[in-house]
């Protein structure tokens, strides 16, 4: 065997007693089912808030995506991002190597809410039998959907909602309770004592709405409007 073929082995030989230190040396991958499990853990306590079931969907992490495995990803909600619907969450790693990557995701919520079971016309004081329950994705609705029947019965249609609609905070007022120069009952308490006295409201007021009163003796108290004319006072 020649000297110049044994260098060659002797060379080859080297190379394949180094190939498996370098392939040890490498650095870690991030495990892109790693970032899915942060992503969906993270909406579903951002959006544990929220009245339903919560169902998380992770988008498509681009198989390409080659990132330094991270001890401890950090994901958080990029400005004008929310946790339901349709949105993108980021994460990002300080150490060993810093980086920061975002992933597309779905939250849904499924959940009851209220809806109006016949149309509804402004002015009307809303009853039992005007509202029906109604399941769905409330992440698909506006914001203000009511989703219990108190926060809709007795209140006043403040404009014309059609059969079927969400019903909305902001399409509701409370009923008028008091109105301004009405002379009320003051229920005054506090620890161990309860009175009674009349006064006359100073302003109109709807149920649960605070207003000033003023007594027969011309001291102006604050109080809770409530239907019948009541005015609660709290001490």
């Amino acid at each position: 065997m020649t000297k110049h073929i044994q260098t060659i082995l002797a060379a080859f030989a080297l190379s394949a007693a180094a190939a498996p230190s370098l392939a040890q040396s490498a650095p870690a991958k991030q495990d892109h089912g790693v970032l899915r499990q942060t992503v969906t853990q993270f909406l579903t306590v951002q959006a544990g808030g929220l009245p339903g079931q919560i169902n998380v969907t992770v988008g498509a992490i681009d198989p390409r995506l080659n990132l330094a495995a991270c001890a401890a990803p950090d994901p958080f909600l990029p400005n004008g991002a929310r946790a339901w619907g349709k949105t993108t969450v980021g994460v990002r790693c300080t150490a060993p190597s810093p980086w920061t990557v975002y992933i597309p995701a779905m939250v849904q919520v499924q959940g009851d809410y209220l809806a109006a079971a016949v149309p509804l016309a402004q002015g009307q004081v809303i009853g039992p039998n005007d509202v029906a329950r109604v399941r769905g994705d409330l992440t698909t609705l506006p914001p203000g959907i009511l989703t219990e029947s108190s926060q809709a019965v007795g209140y006043t249609v403040a404009r014309t909602v059609a059969v079927g609609a969400p019903l909305r905070q902001d399409a509701l007022r409370s009923q008028q309770a008091v109105a301004s120069g009405q002379m009320v009952r003051l229920v005054s308490s506090g620890p161990g004592f309860k009175v009674t006295s009349d006064g006359r409201a100073l302003a109109n007021g709807s149920d649960g709405q605070t207003i000033q009163v003023r007594t027969p003796n011309g001291q102006v108290v604050s109080g809770v409007a409530r239907l019948g004319g009541l005015v609660e006072v709290a001490y």
